[in-house]
């Protein structure tokens, strides 16, 4: 056997509107007496039928649980109501405590106390029925959202080179000689034919002088925005339908697939 709690918790099922769970119930004994509260059930793991209601018997005792099978258990939307569990029988009952093992002599011996006089087969028939009002399991997708890293962007710069050509004007002197015929022929005093005579002139030109320097001409700012899409998840839930088995010529009333 294992706690609906625990089993809630490990499989991670979601006891939310429309899911019964008997956990926190106030629970009624014999003429409507209020026992205490229902503070867990024990589940048998292979068919996941609830098998006991672990009551809190409270509002008798100080201090004291005890397993009642289910069967004892009549639900209603006010509550749990065992209708023939008295105080005596609570009383005689064995203690249950978390974590201990349940035994065989245990389960005999609150057997015997809650029977009374009634036959043990015909008892235990009926001890461990599901309740008439029941009701039915299903499974709902509960979707959670996490945060992920899904990537980075590195921004950086890098130069590109690329031949640009500029006009340039640019100026430079140049040798002007003029040549003036003398048409009155006049005597050069002291000059002698035959002497070399040289005049230097110098030149003076512009050349182009080239240089970079850098400019500023876009400026980058860096930032985040969030983007909302909706995306669709699909995964196979199941719910448990209510299944009638009729052995004989047996009719059932009402409409068992309606529900109410």
């Amino acid at each position: 056997m294992i706690r609906l709690s625990d089993l809630s918790r490990d499989e991670q099922l979601n006891m939310g509107d429309g899911i019964y769970s008997p956990i926190g119930n106030a629970a009624y004994g014999v003429n409507g007496d209020k026992v205490g509260t229902v503070r867990d059930a024990l589940v048998d793991p292979s068919t996941g039928a609830i098998r006991f209601l672990i009551v809190d018997v409270g509002g008798w005792f100080s201090s004291k649980e005890v397993l009642v099978p289910v069967g004892h258990a009549r639900i209603d939307d006010s509550g749990v109501y065992f209708d023939s569990l008295t105080k005596d029988q609570v009383g005689a009952m064995q203690a249950y405590t978390y974590g201990e093992m349940y035994t065989d002599t245990s389960l005999m011996e609150d057997e015997r106390v809650l029977r009374g006089t009634q036959d043990e087969a015909a008892y235990r028939e009926t001890a461990y029925r599901t309740p008439d009002r029941l009701q039915l399991l299903e499974e709902r997708l509960v979707v959670n959202k996490e945060r992920f890293a899904a990537g980075s962007v590195s921004v950086g710069k890098r130069v590109e080179t690329r031949q640009e050509q500029v006009e340039v004007p640019l100026q430079r002197e140049e040798v002007v000689i003029t040549r003036h015929e003398v048409t009155d022929a006049r005597p050069v005093e002291g000059a002698v034919l035959g002497d070399n005579a040289t005049v230097r002139v110098d030149l003076e030109a512009e050349r182009a002088a080239v240089g970079k320097q850098a400019f500023v001409t876009e400026e980058v700012e860096l930032g985040k925005r969030t983007v909302t899409e909706t995306q669709t998840v699909t995964e196979t839930v199941g719910k448990e339908v209510l299944e009638v088995n009729r052995d004989g010529n047996i009719e059932v009333d009402g409409d068992i697939n309606r529900r109410s």
